[in-house]
């Protein structure tokens, strides 16, 4: 009965900090989905990843906020101010994950787990073989809060974004990958650094305090590994 009444408080404490969330009434009012947005929004202004007319893949898409970041980026500023979220769509937005996708206008969404190669080869044969721009990764497996086990799983991941990056991205491109900071977020940097020229490690501000996430940026493939890059 105690374990439950604590948890009733955590419950209502979290909500609390949810709905003050100064993110989370921007989302409101700004049509997206979720706060999430804003970490991107973050990470493309201060390193100017995604412009109109790009390939930009999404991993872990669900439940759609940084798919929607990226089709407003790329919505021709005629539409409305800043780009908009409907209308005229100036690029190729793919989006995946495990869970339902609520769709959103010019967004191809694949459902599938990435962890395996059939969803993957349905991916890549969407790409067809078009060199992408950028791909993001908020993928995350589900906690079990052991965190040997859980740091593995989150490693598992961001390995297979990088092997997709590496396969897929054009010679200039960017991979943004959601990591968690503690058991195996060096081997994760050191990944990076060894596949990527550029590397910034970027915890946004719209990331909770309490969160220990953070953001690996890859720019600028040191090899490309599968098909040549087809751009003239």
């Amino acid at each position: 009965m105690k374990t439950q009444t604590k948890s009733k408080k955590v419950n209502k404490a979290w909500l609390h900090d949810h709905t003050n969330d100064t993110y989370v009434k921007l989302a409101q009012k700004e049509g997206y989905r979720a706060r999430a947005a804003y970490k991107l929004k973050e990470i493309d202004e201060e390193l100017h990843l995604l412009k109109p007319g790009q390939i930009v893949v999404d991993l872990g898409a669900v439940p759609g906020a940084w798919s929607q970041y990226v089709r407003r980026k790329f919505a021709p500023k005629e539409v409305g101010v800043g780009g908009a979220a409907v209308g005229s769509l100036n690029g190729t937005i793919i989006a995946l994950d495990v869970l339902d996708f609520e769709p959103i206008e010019g967004v191809i969404f694949i459902k599938g787990d990435f962890r395996e190669d059939s969803v993957v080869a349905e991916l890549e044969a969407l790409v067809a073989g078009r060199p992408v721009d950028v791909v993001v990764s908020d993928m995350a497996p589900n906690l079990s809060g052991i965190e040997v086990s859980d740091a593995a799983r989150m490693e598992h991941l961001v390995e297979l974004a990088v092997e997709f990056a590496q396969k897929h991205l054009t010679p200039q491109g960017a991979l943004v990958c959601k990591v968690f900071h503690g058991s195996g977020y060096g081997q994760l940097a050191k990944l990076f650094k060894t596949t990527f020229r550029v590397v910034k490690p970027i915890k946004p501000k719209a990331s909770r305090d309490k969160s220990a996430e953070t953001f690996l940026v890859g720019i600028g493939l040191k090899s490309r590994a599968g098909a040549a890059d087809n751009r003239s």
